[in-house]
């Protein structure tokens, strides 16, 4: 029994004297070794052995880098104001003895250094540059706490502004004076929103106006080409109906007899018209009459029978063409003959028929009412209109 309890003793003082002798260091760790409260060396990450009793470890220094949030601090700018700033500060341990014995409590000394550091630089400048100059102030503040901590075996690597907080009535300000600056620039925007639409709106009406001027230019000068055109081709239709019916007459040779039928069909026309009131049979009705019932005899230069004149006239030739020189001469002794058989009948008449369709009835005598047309399919103009019939009035009664 005693030599249980004695070998259980040795046990144990065997384990505390391993457990002084071996310690284990973890990565990116630093362990200061002290020998009898004096510093004797660094151990390094893994497993170290120490004189037992002796050696002792005083601290584990952690050498990766390290995140410190600071709380907000009162800071007075240029102009008087007083901002609210919280900071954050990226460091590293780079000697594990520096940081240690240099300086007790490192992470203090940093936060207090960057308060007044951070003091400095606000107090130097207004509330709008505090605000706008963020890398500026974490540069600054940077170059001071490295050179600061050096010494301490601390290197800062980062420095930030977390937050720069006005006061609540510095903020109320600072938002009506953004939202006056945004309705400031939203009413510019819209003025020359206008502006520009208005310009447009200009330049559309402009460019409307000139082209509907030039449609309308266009317009005019197309429709006159086509009346112009219509017109010639309405007088080339006029003059190939005249010619065609002038050619018509000269075939069908027509005798006296017909003349006075055309003019017989002649006289309701006359008569028609709302205007007309009182119409007076013209005296030459007799003679129309007349010459209708006449089957013996012949009007001179009329012949009696239908073997007229039967020369065409070519109409898609040109008009000198057309001109037959038979055709002229036979024209023109048929109109002496008419007109000398009127001027028998009527000496008192005159004779101014045109050549080529000779008028069918001479000048009334006085006191008949009404104008004498020519007949139909003569082509001539009538005989000398009567006075007093145009305007519908009644004249003497015939003789």
């Amino acid at each position: 029994m005693p030599l249980l309890i004695v070998f259980l003793v040795l046990a144990v003082l065997a384990v505390l004297l391993l457990s002084k002798t071996i310690k284990i260091i973890p990565q990116a760790r630093a362990g200061v070794v002290e020998r009898f409260g004096k510093y004797r060396t660094t151990l390094s990450a893994g497993l170290n052995v120490l004189t037992p009793f002796v050696d002792k470890v005083r601290y584990v220094i952690d050498l990766r880098e390290q995140v410190v949030s600071f709380p907000p601090q009162p800071v007075i700018t240029e102009d008087n104001l007083v901002v609210s700033i919280d900071t954050v500060i990226y460091f590293q341990v780079t000697n594990a003895v520096s940081a240690t014995y240099e300086i007790a409590n490192y992470i203090q000394a940093i936060e207090q250094l960057t308060m007044t550091t951070l003091r400095q630089i606000i107090g130097g400048m207004t509330l709008e540059q505090s605000l706008t100059s963020r890398d500026q102030i974490n540069h600054a503040l940077r170059g001071v706490l490295d050179e600061a901590t050096g010494k301490w075996g601390i290197r800062v690597n980062r420095v930030e502004l977390k937050g720069i907080d006005p006061p609540p009535s510095i903020k109320d300000s600072m938002e009506k004076q953004m939202r006056a600056d945004r309705d400031k620039r939203a009413v510019i925007l819209t003025a020359e929103g206008q502006r520009q639409s208005s310009i447009l709106t200009a330049e559309g009406n402009k460019q409307s106006a000139i082209l509907t001027a030039e449609g309308n230019r266009e317009a005019v000068v197309l429709r006159a080409q086509a009346d112009r055109e219509a017109a010639i081709l309405r007088a080339q239709g006029e003059g190939q109906a005249i010619q065609t019916v002038f050619q018509a007459i000269h075939d069908g040779a027509p005798d006296q007899s017909l003349l006075a039928y055309q003019y017989l069909q002649m006289l309701p026309k006359i008569a028609a018209g709302d205007a007309n009131k009182v119409w007076v049979v013209p005296s030459e009705i007799g003679d129309a009459l007349k010459g209708l019932g006449s089957t013996f005899g012949g009007s001179a230069g009329i012949p009696r029978d239908s073997g007229g004149p039967r020369t065409r006239v070519d109409l898609d030739a040109p008009v000198e063409s057309r001109q037959d020189r038979s055709l002229t001469q036979t024209h023109e002794e048929v109109a002496a003959a008419i007109d000398a058989a009127k001027a028998a009948e009527n000496p008192g008449a005159s004779a101014g028929a045109p050549a080529g369709l000779a008028s069918a009835a001479g000048a009334a005598p006085p006191g008949a009412v009404g104008s004498v047309a020519a007949p139909p399919g003569v082509g001539g103009s009538a005989g000398a209109a009567q006075p007093g019939l145009a305007e519908g009035t009644a004249g003497p009664p015939p003789a």
